[in-house]
């Protein structure tokens, strides 16, 4: 190891405050996304395209009902368009056009849905985000903190993600780059940097969102990232968090979708029902019944994985079965159960199967006692200057703005 910096804690901090918050090591965070309507998301883009049929046949009144305006969105409010996608920026009210075409986001932990990136439509879509969204781009989605509750801190996605914590507390998404292209990392300036003297070779910032998903542990304060005590912890800990990752964003790391050891795998017994309402798991054989269908083997590891202390797959399939108020756009939907609803709830009792079953693994790099505030200081990686906590801005792209004109930011 290298210009290895050992500092004395600050008096009056307990071992757990002088543990760095993300906060500090991530401090550009964006608050979740907040949808103001719930008939612009849904698990299938067929039925986003015909609940907007359904509003483009109405009018007046009609329409106004349909569309569920709230303070922030009416039919006739002006806003700009999302950057990157191609939407009107007209009042919605005279809007005829087709549908705009649905895009990929995930609504919930391990929850990824469609929606209708129309800002017309979106009571706060947080733009900024939409601005570093596509590949390469990681979102960091620190959980809301909930007391006692069960479940990892922090979550990884590709996808654009809303960012509420299914405990309903406010969270907060942290890009893991400030600009396209996975340019300038949303770090603490000098992070890397540090960690690389440590650990005695170069660090990059996937390798540091690796580290954050295997150490990382809730506190009242906010999330708070462990550093490693030396390099053997942080190349085992990077280790453990690239396979969590992979897991998590479906093997887009490896190119290896992710699949049980030994060969095993859920397959559908008997077939879901056309409107499924209840269902029940029966640990002892790893059976998980959805009215009257029968999935297995479900280990009990995935029916017991949580996020905020909430079960991750009874929040799943409650969204998917839940009672729509008839008349509304939210009661616009397939008439039977899709069969890539079920592709995609296998694939997800997968994953949190695999999650599930190496949270334990995550104990050693949890525990603390490598650098803290005080050495990250004294490094002058801390404080961070607060151009770090903003936005970058972006000064050669043009967004179409309300009634067409176009802005520059």
């Amino acid at each position: 190891m290298r210009g290895v910096i050992e500092v004395s804690r600050e008096p009056g901090l307990s071992p757990g405050d002088d543990v760095p918050l993300l906060d500090e090591l991530m401090p550009w965070s964006v608050g979740p996304l907040r949808f103001g309507r719930g008939w612009i998301v849904a698990p299938d883009p067929r039925t986003l395209r015909g609940r907007w049929d359904r509003l483009m046949a109405a009018e007046g009144g009609e329409r106004e009902a349909l569309f569920r305006p709230s303070r922030a969105r009416t039919t006739r409010t002006a806003v700009a368009a999302l950057p990157g996608q191609r939407t009107g920026t007209g009042r919605f009210a005279r809007e005829t056009g087709p549908c705009p075409e649905p895009v990929r986001v995930q609504t919930g932990p391990f929850d990824e849905q469609w929606l209708l990136p129309d800002h017309r439509l979106i009571d706060a879509a947080r733009p900024e985000l939409w601005r570093v969204a596509g590949a390469p781009q990681l979102f960091v989605v620190e959980q809301g903190y909930v007391p006692g509750a069960a479940g990892p801190p922090l979550l990884v996605t590709g996808a654009l993600p809303e960012g509420r914590s299914p405990a309903g507390r406010p969270g907060r998404i942290r890009p893991l780059f400030r600009r396209l292209g996975g340019a300038e990392p949303n770090l603490a300036p000098g992070l890397l940097g540090f960690l690389g003297e440590r650990c005695g070779r170069a660090v990059g910032p996937v390798e540091w969102a690796a580290w954050a998903a295997a150490a990382a542990v809730p506190s009242p304060a906010g999330c708070r990232v462990p550093l490693p005590v030396d390099a053997a912890a942080w190349e085992a800990g990077t280790a453990l968090g690239r396979e969590l990752l992979d897991v998590q964003l479906r093997g887009a790391l490896t190119g290896t979708r992710p699949r049980l050891p030994g060969g095993r795998r859920p397959y559908v017994r008997a077939a879901l029902p056309a409107r499924p309402e209840v269902w029940a798991y029966d640990s002892e054989g790893e059976v998980l019944e959805i009215g009257g269908g029968r999935i297995s083997p479900v280990p009990e590891a995935a029916w017991e994985y949580r996020v905020g202390g909430v079960r991750v797959l009874e929040q799943w399939l409650g969204r998917r079965t839940a009672q729509a108020e008839p008349g509304s756009l939210e009661a616009v939907g397939p008439a039977a159960w899709p069969q890539e609803w079920t592709s995609e709830l296998l694939d997800l009792v997968t994953v949190l199967a695999l999650l599930g079953g190496r949270e334990a693994e995550r104990a050693p790099f949890t525990a603390g006692g490598g650098p803290g505030r005080a050495a990250l200081r004294a490094a002058g990686v801390l404080p961070v200057p607060d151009g770090a906590r903003r936005p970058a801005s972006v000064l050669d792209h043009r967004e179409e703005g309300p009634g067409g004109q176009f802005t520059l930011v």
